[in-house]
């Protein structure tokens, strides 16, 4: 993710709302990602709604730099404004 994007905080009350969170927190991050030919896609969320598995996709999938882009980008972000995640992992 090479830009700055402008996040809001979406705070989550049960299981269904606490996905909803965070695809959309990954549909307000995504434009940074396919200004540079990838994107992701949410695959699932941990019953316990701590770990979120994505499936990176475009360029993003074979980057060399895709781990970092997962875990400083893309976690970073999720942990900060949605409540209870805690780790998102590659599928």
């Amino acid at each position: 993710m090479s830009e700055e994007t402008n996040v809001t905080a979406t705070p989550a009350v049960n299981a269904v709302e606490h996905r909803q969170a965070i695809q959309t927190v990954l549909d307000q991050i995504r434009p940074a990602l396919q200004n540079d030919g990838g994107d992701c896609e949410l695959v699932d969320v941990s019953e316990d709604g701590k770990t979120v598995f994505l499936r990176l996709q475009g360029a993003c999938a074979h980057c060399p730099s895709s781990m970092y882009t997962l875990k400083y980008g893309i976690e970073s972000v999720l942990r900060e404004m949605v409540p209870g995640v805690e780790t998102v992992e590659p599928v």
